[in-house]
Order: C-alpha cells, then structure tokens, then sequence
C-alpha cells in the first residue's frame, strides 16, 4: 500500500495543506517519509459531520452485520500483518516478533467484539410488562436495553501502535456498540496509523456502511484533538496516555456546554507485594522475573510494576543482590520517542534526589535522544506514606523497591496507594490467606488483582478489566480491555408502551434475535 500522508474522511483524504510532520525512527533518530500533514480545522469539522450523518444509519446496523464488518476488518489485518509490523518496527524501533504478535492481538479484539455483537445479549434488554390490573395504581409496559452514544473520538497510543491505536480496542469496541469513530492519529507512527485506516476504510466500502463510519485525522500537537473534543456532535470520546494528556481531556470534555463521557487510561504505577513465602521459594528466579517485567518493552506498559513491596525476610538479601546485578547488566533501551525519554529521564532525576538509587545500568548509554538505561530505586515506608506521589508511574524501565516489615506495614502502603490498573500479591496459599484484609484494600485500589503472576500480560477476552480508580483511569466502572469495553459507548432507553411494530427487535415479546433477556427480574429462555 502506498503513504500519502493525509487524512481520511469518509471515502475521500484530507488536503495536503495542513502542518507538515515526519515519524522519525528511534534507533537512529533518521525521519521517515512521507511527510504527513496536519488536519485544518475545516477537515476536524467535516470528519465529525461525516460521521453524525453516519450514525443515523450505522446506530440501527444489525448486529451481525457489524460483526461482518469487525471480521472483515480483522481479516485485511492478518492479510497485511507484515507489511505493518514492519512500518511499525520503524517507527517504534520494537521487535519484529512483538509488532507482528500485536497485529495477532488487534485482528483477535475485532473478532471478539464481533462475537459479542453477534450473539446481541450484550444490549441487557430487560421487559416488564403491562400489569393493567394492579392496585392501587397499574403499571405500564417497560422495556429497556442499551442503544450506542454517537460519534466516538478514539487517540491513538504511543506505546502499542496497533492494539491500542487505529483499530485497537477503543475503536473495535465503539464500532460493535453502533458508534462512528473519529482517529486521532498518533504521531509517532503515522505511516502505521495510515496503512491500518486504509484497511478500515475499504472494509467500509466493502460492507456498504456509510462512509463516515470511520474517519482517521493526523496531527502534529494538540489542536486536532482539542478540536475534536470540543466539537458539539462528538459523544464520547477514548484516550489511552499520560495522566497530564488524559486530564486535560476529561477536563475539556467537562467543560463543554454538553459535557461528554471521557474514557481515559492514563497513570498506573501497579504495586507488587511480595510476601515471605515468596522470597523463600526461589529469590533469584524471582528478581529474574520482576526485571523482566519492568523492562519488558522498555518499561513502556501501562501495566508495568512500578512499585513493589519486599518483607524483611530470608531471602531479601539474595533477591536484591539478583536484581541490582541484573540491571547494572542490562544493555541501555531505545524508547519510542524523543519526548517520552525526555520525561524519562527528567522522572528518575527527580525521583534519585528523593530516594537512594539502588542500581543502574553500568553499561554506557548511547548518544541517542531517545536511549534510557534501567533504574532501580528503593525507598522506606514511612517515605512513601508521606510522599505518596513516589507511587507514580515513571514510563520506562525503572522499579521502586519498598521494604516492609510486617503484615501491617502492607496494609498501610496499600492503603496510602491511589487507584492502578492492576495489584499483585506474590506466596503460597497460606501467605495469601493470611493476607486477607490486604486483598479486601486492594480490591479497592485496582482494576485487577493477580496472584503469583506479573501484571504486563493483559489477556483480551470476555472477563478481563484494564481498568481502575482514578489517576489509573477517568471511570473505574469500566474497562478498556475485553468484552466489556463495549459498555463505555452505549447508554440505556426505555420505552413506555410502545406497540411490537415499533420496538426494537431485541424487545419484541417473540424475541426473534434469540438473545437472553430479562422478564420481571427473572432470566427468561431464548426463543
């Protein structure tokens, strides 16, 4: 496929006009062509128009006929897995293995939705009927059920450009609920970002949709998406980065005349609490997994564990001595831009003047803007208790080392914690049991709890939740990862007295869509 570098809106491209901006490899600071060019406001406002238009028609699309469209969607992916990867590894300097496996992970999301709205009970239809003769008062005909919010804006992530980008799994799961979707391109990787909304847009034409269905904007800084937050026919709008971005999203959404629902997955340090029998069972294999854990895509995870807290047990010392020796052996990272090294790097500044520096990487960083070496801290206690914002994530490859000494000082480090993604408890049954109260404050402080686990591998599937109190997430009542995202971009309607003939199929009393509903509180059988 060729690279023009300019918008897509609807089943044409933008002008090539706008605010020229080049990807720029990280291994060797080298620009990539083309040039892209930043989207006028003139082209935000008729993304957004083209997609309103759209919505009228895509909001009422069978089920199984935007199932067809996901597994269209996720067919092309495959068919091109590498031709992306391999525009992606230039323009992230990620492995070849892990860009064509996340090609596998974006096609595998598509299908996923793609079964849930086929199967349609995800709509929760629930009918109370008529009750004419109830006293004192009778009661009327009610049916409820979920029906799609409008036009979604979904920004594309730094960190994974394509699970979390053009269609990843905000844009796959606002399509499934019967939304448009507007992309914000990012721009570190555009000419990935192009290739993928190529792709959509011909699985657009190809299932007869209307064009606005999709539309993809790039964008240099913060004007296009600013614009589009702003815009009175946008719904809803999905961002996944840094608590600073993420904020001031929910903030602008917030303040509109309207103000929109604003899906944001930003800041997440994901304690670990290494409890006794853990250290016992095997320290060296232990700190072996930890490092690989916070290094693992140069500590660019959302899920990465930031902090994590160690007994003053048998086996301290040997876990500690593996770790400090294996970062002070690891080879420097390239991180996937310029500015997230330069946050980098500012980051573990800051935090070394606050806590002693256990170790870093002994070999020599390389010149280049966007290398890091590995870090690791540790710190007190009562330090992170009066200085909770050392908890915060740093985005890089770099680990907090808490020492604890007895079952209370884990509940009062879990219990000073803000809201993360995810909270990880390591040791054998009995450990576990006796960390009771732990796992009860932890339940609310994250999205996920895992045991005898690392939390960097997020399965996508029907009961996975990627989500948290806030600063890990805008809204802990819903995720972005798994079946249930699709939640985030519908709102409930009831409909009074309504006859059969008007009624969406999904609440017609001969349930002819065979979904499962709800009858007077009670599972009903699908027809």
């Amino acid at each position: 496929m060729n690279l023009t570098g300019t918008s897509f809106l609807g089943s044409h491209r933008g002008t090539a006009t706008g605010t020229v901006f080049r990807a720029k490899n990280p291994a060797n600071g080298e620009d990539l062509q083309p040039a892209y060019h930043a989207a006028g406001p003139e082209e935000v406002d008729q993304a957004v128009k083209l997609a309103a238009e759209a919505f009228q028609v895509y909001r009422n699309v069978s089920g199984k006929a935007r199932a067809g469209f996901l597994r269209r969607c996720a067919d092309a992916l495959d068919a091109h897995k590498q031709e992306l990867a391999e525009r992606a590894h230039l323009e992230t300097a990620l492995p070849m293995a892990r860009l064509t496996g996340e090609v596998g992970r974006t096609s595998n999301q598509l299908r996923l939705f793609a079964s849930v709205v086929e199967e349609g009970s995800w709509v929760n239809a629930r009918i109370d009927p008529a009750l004419p003769d109830r006293q004192p008062l009778p009661r009327p005909d009610l049916r409820s059920m979920l029906r799609p919010l409008g036009p979604v804006v979904v920004f594309g992530a730094s960190n994974f450009p394509l699970a979390f980008s053009v269609a990843g799994g905000d844009t796959a799961s606002a399509l499934a609920a019967g939304c448009p979707v507007i992309v914000k391109a990012h721009p570190a990787h555009p000419g990935t970002s192009e290739l993928v909304a190529a792709l959509i847009t011909e699985a657009v034409a190809a299932e007869s949709l209307p064009p606005g269905t999709f539309t993809m904007l790039f964008d240099a800084g913060i004007e296009v998406g600013t614009a589009l937050v702003k815009h009175p026919m946008v719904a809803a709008v999905a961002f996944t980065g840094s608590l600073n971005a993420g904020r001031a999203l929910m903030d602008l959404a917030a303040a509109r005349p309207q103000p929109i629902p604003c899906f944001t997955e930003m800041s997440s340090g994901n304690p670990v609490f290494v409890l006794p029998s853990a250290l016992r069972k095997s320290p060296a294999e232990l700190a072996k997994n930890l490092f690989g854990s916070f290094t693992l895509g140069a500590g660019q995870f959302c899920t990465k564990p930031g902090v994590v807290l160690v007994p003053e047990a048998p086996g301290a010392q040997a876990f500690f001595d593996e770790l400090k020796a294996l970062v002070e052996q690891s080879a420097s990272f390239d991180l996937l831009t310029e500015g997230i090294a330069r946050t980098y790097r500012r980051g573990t500044a800051q935090r070394a003047a606050r806590v002693p520096l256990a170790a870093s990487s002994s070999m020599p960083t390389p010149h280049g803007e966007t290398a890091a070496n590995a870090q690791l801290f540790a710190a007190c206690l009562d330090q992170l208790i009066e200085e909770p914002e050392l908890a915060e994530e740093i985005f890089g490859p770099d680990t907090l080392l808490v020492h604890c000494g007895t079952a209370e000082d884990y509940l009062r480090a879990a219990q000073s914690l803000q809201g993360h993604l995810t909270a990880t408890l390591l040791g054998d049954e009995d450990d576990l049991l006796s960390h009771r109260a732990l796992i009860q404050v932890l339940e609310q402080k994250a999205g996920r709890l895992l045991i005898n686990g690392f939390p960097t591998g997020v399965e996508v599937g029907h009961a996975m939740v990627h989500g948290g109190p806030y600063p890990s997430t805008s809204d802990p009542r819903f995720t972005s990862v798994g079946a249930q995202a699709i939640y985030r971009f519908a709102k409930p309607v009831c409909y009074q007295n309504f006859p059969q003939s008007l009624l969406p199929a999904e609440l017609q009393d001969s349930n002819p869509l065979g979904i499962r509903r709800l009858r007077e509180g009670r599972a009903e059988s699908a027809g």
